[in-house]
């Protein structure tokens, strides 16, 4: 690992080198006293003011909280004192208003924590402010009408990608070493693709959705964190991961800690390669030349690399997810109406999202688990695949970053989505559906210098090898040096 993630005296460097360091070093630095946990929170504070006037990543601010515990000092866990960022979607944090980017939702303040807070909390972490995300993080992209659109770090005329873009752009412009998200189709590894970090979305069930959820869509829903390091992500999946009491289903247990995996040799995998969208969407050139060059990569450090993909009716395994996806969201405005006591009204919901429900209310109970029980098939044929190889390697995203207004939610339907959405995130879904383990790695850029990501899909339940060889290209390909032009 490079070396200056735990600098020899923290108080020796400049503050503005924060940012050079991951979740890891810094909690480092607080046990070894060489910087305070006041001083961690505070710089995070002004990292906040600076660069959220260009970025509008964080839309709820926790200062006075945060700098109270910090003072307290009384965090304890392997985070003790090192600064965070929920999502404003899942992340219920007891006091705080949660809003999920929503009009419907505005004010509304949970009495108690979602289970995977707790974790947070109990890691310690200090949580500083909520980042940003499209309304009922619904989208490839973070341009919800009720706080304004994400900037990318990279280009600020381009999107961070969605739903957990506030995330992906504090992480990736140094604002905080790690931040909170979730993925139903993507939305942790589009915006890590899009903003240029790590993106994990763990084993269906790895992370518990309690107190309100055991699974969300069917198993569609994980949670996890963006990063800047791969160590990070493991190390936090070992703090967060398990069953929480009363959960339907857990992921298989894990064999090892993910952070011990990051220093084990991953041996010689087997890995498919694939640049051809599964929705037969034209992939960008740049995106394909990078997934050769690290499948070469691969070669190199011993791999045995075949193209190959999964062979599975892409257009059934689309029409059905979104579907399902619809009558999710026509749940989730129903749960909220029902939760809140009383309807939304006027302009409280997006017109997309608005159209998004009125589809699935047209989705019968039994049509809905015919169309869980067609995927459900298929993600039995997807996992057949993997039983030869141990990797499945692809591009995250059709294109690197798109601008910040391209993607046109106008309907509900799923072929205008998969029209609209298709071209820009074709890869990520599948494994929503199957409930396998997939990572995003920031191992390339574009001829336009824009982050591209490289996709990993592992085997259902082993994050472990998705560790070990993630562990093994950031050593030979290290990324942590590379800044986006807007950053401290």
């Amino acid at each position: 690992m490079p070396r200056r993630w735990i600098p020899v005296n923290f108080l020796e460097a400049q503050m503005d080198d924060f940012g050079q360091y991951d979740a890891v070093g810094l909690a480092e630095l607080v046990r070894s006293r060489q910087v305070s946990q006041l001083e961690l929170v505070d710089e995070t504070i002004d990292r906040i003011e600076r660069l959220n006037p260009q970025l509008n990543a964080v839309v709820i601010k926790m200062y006075e909280y945060a700098r109270d515990l910090a003072k307290s000092e009384t965090t304890k866990g392997p985070f003790a004192g090192v600064p965070f960022l929920l999502k404003d979607f899942l992340g219920e944090f007891s006091g705080v208003e949660y809003s999920q980017s929503s009009r419907f939702l505005s004010g509304f303040v949970p009495n108690k924590d979602a289970v995977l807070t707790q974790r947070f909390k109990r890691a310690g972490f200090i949580t500083v402010g909520k980042t940003n995300l499209p309304e009922f993080a619904i989208g490839a992209t973070t341009e919800p009408k009720f706080r304004g659109a994400t900037h990318n770090p990279w280009d600020l005329e381009r999107t961070p990608g969605g739903s957990s873009g506030g995330a992906g752009a504090s992480v990736a412009s140094r604002i905080v070493p790690a931040a909170h998200g979730n993925d139903a189709g993507g939305s942790i590894r589009i915006p890590a693709a899009a903003c240029g970090t790590v993106g994990l979305k763990p084993t269906r069930g790895r992370n518990p959705l309690g107190p309100n959820y055991s699974d969300l869509i069917s198993g569609f829903v994980a949670e996890h964190v963006l990063t800047r390091t791969v160590r990070d992500t493991a190390a936090i999946l070992d703090v967060t991961a398990g069953p929480d009491t009363g959960d339907w289903y857990p992921a298989p247990t894990k064999s090892s800690q993910f952070l011990k995996d990051c220093t084990t040799d991953p041996g010689q995998l087997k890995i498919a390669v694939s640049v051809e969208s599964p929705t037969g969407t034209p992939v960008h050139p740049d995106c394909i030349a990078a997934v050769h060059d690290i499948a070469s990569l691969c070669e190199d450090l011993g791999h045995h690399v075949v193209e190959a993909a999964p062979s599975y009716n892409a257009d059934a395994l689309w029409y059905n997810f979104t579907s399902m996806m619809s009558v999710g969201v026509a749940w989730m405005v129903d749960a909220w109406a029902e939760r809140l006591g009383r309807e939304a009204v006027d302009d409280e919901l997006e017109p997309f999202i608005q159209a998004l429900a009125a589809h699935g209310r047209t989705t019968s109970g039994p049509n809905y688990l015919a169309m869980l029980q067609e995927l459900q098939v298929l993600a039995r044929d997807i996992g057949g695949f993997f039983q030869d190889y141990h990797v499945l390697l692809t591009p995250t995203l059709g294109e690197p970053a798109i601008p910040l207004g391209v993607l046109k939610y106008d309907s509900g339907d799923p072929l205008e989505l998969r029209r609209s959405q298709g071209k820009f995130s074709p890869f990520t879904y599948m494994t929503n559906v199957t409930g396998q383990p997939a990572i995003t790695l920031p191992l390339a850029m574009s001829q336009n210098s824009l982050p591209i990501g490289l996709h990993f899909a592992g085997r259902y339940g082993d994050e472990s090898t998705l560790f070990k060889l993630s562990a093994q290209l950031e050593q030979a390909r290290p990324w942590i040096d590379r800044v986006p032009p807007v950053s401290v």
